[in-house]
């Protein structure tokens, strides 16, 4: 799907500004994760929700781009936190964490809510095309000329660094959605192009818990005074609503079953193909013996620049991929992958099982083209998503009385990257 929106250029290597903060490197996430393990405990818990201003966030760990990619895993998260501060210490980091589980799982049990954002963003980007002050309005948003304070920093914030504190991104979505009056799906298609850490489960539904859909009738508003103590009197910004009345649509469907994977066979000339949701398959737990090695690019309708640091995030895991397996990886498109199949003569292709998303829609159309070249695709699920993503039936008040029952299995497997 196109977009009328500004993208920030059209360079096709990450911006200098995010390989700096952000370089696309397992080892660069193992050095801030260091860094920041011994602030996972109070430090967090009493500054996370204040935002002093890119280079100056010390309380937050902005490992997100990392894990988002799995660079990092979830589980290495947690371990660091309860092995320094313990599972009480470092509560509010780990439930955190838990959070961005939560929405996976909470979504993968209901695709068809991904399926209506979508719909209601072609809607809206049609209805701009038909409104030609509805077109200029985002326009101006997006380029950070709103003339709001706050919110235009924060927008030029985004397209500079791929990057915003959580924060920020729930006063930017409230600005959006309840003073400007904007349709949500574009606000969450202008996060989702510029993020590094852009994730379809993470990101919608986080739109909609601002606008009131996800739990329903409660939304966020963003206050002026709220934002003037939280930014450290960066910011003031005048004519914000003083009201948040919820958006409206049909309930949600009930949860899905989440289905068991079938298992690769062991006997099968077996290439393993990772890709922008799973850059690295750290501890992924693959029975066969994997001959071949790739790394699956597509166009996922982010800007060039955050599809370049996912790219060469994917390049970065493929390396340590290849390091473990003594092989060589390649980067391939769609198009390509029979190719490559038949060049290894492969009969199975594992692949670590992608969440709802650009990537999934991907491999769910490469499978019967794989199929009619006598190629079996099988999808691998990572055992913390296994364990995790079945409990989000429910709100995520719900999950997190399972965290302490959760934790002891995170934690107990200590193999390095293991989830």
């Amino acid at each position: 799907m196109g977009s009328p929106f500004p993208v920030g250029g059209d360079d096709l290597s990450p911006s200098a500004m995010q390989t700096i903060h952000f370089p696309p490197t397992r080892a660069a996430g193992l050095d801030r994760l260091t860094r920041f393990t011994p602030r996972m405990g109070r430090t967090y818990a009493a500054g996370r929700n204040s935002d002093p201003g890119p280079g100056k966030r010390t309380a937050v760990s902005e490992l997100s781009p990392y894990v988002r990619h799995r660079l990092l895993t979830e589980a290495e998260l947690i371990r660091a936190a309860v092995a320094t501060h313990g599972a009480a210490g470092a509560e509010k980091f780990i439930q955190e964490v838990f959070w961005r589980t939560y929405w996976k799982g909470w979504l993968e049990m209901r695709p068809a809510i991904h399926d209506r954002y979508r719909a209601g963003l072609s809607a809206a980007m049609t209805a701009m095309q038909h409104d030609r002050s509805l077109a200029r309005r985002v326009e101006r948003a997006c380029e950070g000329r709103s003339g709001i304070d706050g919110f235009d920093d924060w927008a030029r914030e985004l397209v500079e660094t791929g990057y915003l504190h959580n924060h920020a991104r729930m006063w930017f979505a409230s600005i959006w959605i309840f003073t400007l009056r904007l349709p949500w799906e574009l606000g969450a298609d202008f996060f989702y192009r510029h993020l590094l850490d852009a994730d379809p489960a993470s990101n919608t539904l986080s739109w909609r818990w601002v606008a009131g859909l996800q739990t329903r009738g409660k939304t966020y508003l963003a206050r002026r005074d709220n934002i003037r103590d939280h930014s450290y009197g960066r910011f003031d910004p005048e004519g914000l609503s003083g009201v948040a009345l919820a958006l409206d649509e049909p309930p949600p469907p009930p949860p899905l079953a989440l289905l068991p994977l079938p298992a690769p066979d062991r006997r099968a000339p077996t290439g393993l193909l990772l890709h922008g949701d799973d850059v690295a398959g750290i501890g992924l737990a693959v029975a066969a013996d994997i001959q071949a090695l790739a790394g699956l690019v597509i166009e996922d309708g982010r800007v060039a620049a955050a599809q370049a640091w996912t790219a060469a995030a994917l390049d970065n895991g493929m390396t340590e991929a290849g390091r473990s397996q003594g092989l060589t990886g390649t980067t391939l498109s769609v198009g390509e992958v029979v190719a490559w199949a038949r060049q290894n003569r492969l009969t199975q292709i594992v692949t670590p099982e992608a969440p709802v998303g650009p990537v999934r829609a991907a491999l769910t159309a490469l499978t019967p083209v794989l199929s009619q070249a006598g190629v079996r695709l099988v999808p691998v699920r990572r055992p913390y998503d296994a364990l995790c993503w079945p409990l989000a039936t429910k709100g995520f008040f719900a999950f997190k009385e399972r965290i302490p029952d959760l934790l002891p299995q995170v934690i107990q497997d200590g193999s390095p990257g293991s989830s």
